[in-house]
């Protein structure tokens, strides 16, 4: 658990759904492909959304990684950490609530998230 209230937490989810769609509109704008977006609510707590996207080539990746990473910045979430810059196969940008995947097709197909995540998992156990 975060430690927020439940009007707290259904309002951040709230504006975690906007800033998703948003997200999606800047990946389809830098021509990223095939944009998959996973609800994590109540699979785990390391946030409320995942999208996960391609790029064509290690360059796109990067490129695309940089419009999301703008685009953030212009909209007030400025402090999103980013990892997988310098080699560009897979970036993942984390806003806090959201996750964002970009990866070369190749990694993607390895590691693919969507089949993880996507399917119903046990929640995680709480400590009191």
């Amino acid at each position: 658990m975060t430690g927020k209230s439940p009007s707290e937490a259904t309002q951040n989810s709230g504006s975690s759904a906007m800033l998703v769609k948003q997200i999606v509109h800047w990946l389809d704008e830098a021509k990223a492909e095939q944009i998959v977006t996973i609800n994590l609510a109540g699979k785990t707590s390391i946030g409320d959304y995942m999208i996960v996207a391609s790029g064509r080539s290690d360059r796109h990746v990067g490129a695309v990684a940089d419009k999301v990473k703008e685009k953030l910045r212009e909209a007030g979430h400025g402090r999103a950490r980013v990892e997988g810059s310098e080699t560009c196969d897979w970036v993942l940008i984390d806003t806090g609530d959201i996750i964002v995947h970009v990866f070369r097709p190749e990694v993607r197909e390895f590691y693919n998230l969507e089949k993880m995540w996507s399917g119903e998992r046990p929640p995680e156990p709480t400590s009191h």
